[in-house]
């Protein structure tokens, strides 16, 4: 027998009553396996499986995937979500594995709790070389499809959204031949009018920052476990999330 610990998020966590679970199975069990005892304790989870991903020790993994005493396993629902990437967007192939950082290695990525210094952040980051110098800011706006919104309320799986976070902004910089960038997420609760995601890009060249913002932004609310909760004044639901991308294994293959 082993055991593996069993993480739930968003919508899931209040579907299943809890945020963490123990449970033993037998030697040689698959991720499956996993997904075939919580959907006999709860039968409401199949209906969510064809949206649902799945990651091992913090990485995307497959129904297949087998398992090892003391993984950590995370059932993850659709994330925060956004706007696809528009049509003619330069789209590097996006790697699904979050690599160790080197040691000694600048960081690119950032999880914070308090309010987001967009001024502070660029004064680090720009140089006399830098012929552009880019900033995004999501911003939390007052009304979702005509509701009048309260608040947000972020939450993440926050070990692998910072080595997601870590590796795009790794693969922006190569493959969009950016100089510098960094990338700032808040957790917690967030007010009409502040900023909940920040990505500001250095570069020789405006084009370049350019294009790498787009992607970087577009591919963090598809693939980065980051979720919101919507609070309005007849109630709070979980936002729906774009569909994870055709690369990320579902839980019901």
């Amino acid at each position: 027998m082993i055991q593996v610990r069993v993480l739930f998020f968003g919508v899931l966590k209040e579907l299943m009553g809890k945020s963490v679970d123990l449970i033993d199975l037998a030697d040689g069990a698959a991720l499956r396996d996993v997904l075939a005892v919580y959907e006999s304790r709860n039968p409401r989870l199949k209906e969510s499986l064809p949206s649902l991903a799945l990651a091992v020790n913090q990485e995307y993994a497959g129904p297949d995937t087998k398992l090892r005493e003391n993984d950590e396993i995370a059932l993850l629902p659709p994330v925060s979500g956004g706007a696809p990437e528009a049509e003619g967007t330069p789209s590097p192939s996006t790697s699904l594995r979050a690599d160790s950082q080197p040691a000694g290695r600048r960081r690119y990525a950032f999880i914070v709790r308090e309010a987001i210094d967009t001024l502070q952040t660029m004064g680090r980051l720009k140089r006399g070389e830098d012929g552009a110098a880019l900033v995004f800011e999501g911003v939390v706006r007052n009304q979702t499809r005509g509701r009048k919104t309260l608040y947000l309320d972020y939450e993440a799986y926050e070990e692998m959204a910072l080595a997601q976070m870590e590796s795009l902004a790794v693969q922006a910089v190569q493959q969009f031949q950016i100089r510098d960038v960094a990338i700032v997420h808040r957790l917690g609760r967030l007010e009409i009018g502040e900023t909940s995601v920040l990505i500001a890009v250095a570069s020789a060249h405006r084009a370049a920052a350019f294009e790498a913002c787009r992607w970087l932004i577009d591919t963090l609310k598809r693939t980065v476990p980051i979720w919101k909760k919507e609070y309005f004044e007849d109630g709070a639901v979980w936002a729906d999330g774009e569909p994870f991308p055709a690369e990320i294994p579902r839980a019901n293959l």
